[in-house]
């Protein structure tokens, strides 16, 4: 399965939660996944569902998704088209008003905080992408931020708004950063950065 995720342009962090849904499959039988019958793979499946201790959805999805691509690598059609097909939340975003978003951003008592908050909503980035900012990224001349490529495997530009923009410069002179936008956050190993 690595391989075809390498192949692929796949994240390891979906291959990671795949596999850990998988694991629990098999602790639960005792038994790997292809030997599992259909019957066995949905009522695990209802077990995972309903009677779990603390049913998540989307550890039912990765179960799912994980055993898609689980007999697709090992050419098991035939157990991969028994499999119940996950139907999209059709449901539409619940958007904020102009009045609940300024009370949203000035709701935090620290600059620094109602950047983050600003940034992650008015520029729509992802927690990690807003924690692995770099100066760098900022150009406050187009007012833009790079965006790196992760999820979906695409490089790209947000826009800034001209009052982050304000507020990013005022937070760069008061806070001063060497590196990361945002002080205080800590590596893999532990080390402060930034």
């Amino acid at each position: 399965m690595e391989q075809s995720f390498s192949i692929n342009g796949k994240a390891t962090s979906t291959l990671n939660n795949y596999l850990r849904c998988l694991a629990h499959l098999a602790l639960h039988y005792k038994q790997s996944q292809e030997t599992l019958s259909v019957e066995n793979i949905e009522a695990y499946l209802y077990y995972c569902q309903k009677l779990h201790r603390t049913p998540s959805e989307s550890f039912f999805k990765h179960t799912i998704f994980g055993l898609h691509a689980a007999y697709r690598v090992m050419g098991m059609e035939a157990k991969r088209v028994a499999l119940p097909q996950i139907k999209r939340d059709l449901k539409l975003p619940t958007v904020l008003s102009q009045e609940e978003v300024k009370r949203l951003l000035k709701a935090p008592r620290y600059l620094k905080h109602r950047l983050i908050i600003g940034m992650l909503y008015g520029c729509g980035l992802r927690s990690y992408e807003l924690c692995n900012l770099k100066l760098a990224d900022l150009d406050f001349d187009r007012r833009t931020v790079f965006i790196p490529k992760k999820k979906g495997k695409i490089d790209r530009y947000v826009p800034l708004s001209k009052y982050l923009v304000r507020g990013l410069k005022k937070y760069l002179r008061t806070e001063n950063p060497q590196i990361y936008l945002f002080n205080g956050q800590v590596t893999k190993g532990g080390e402060a950065r930034g």
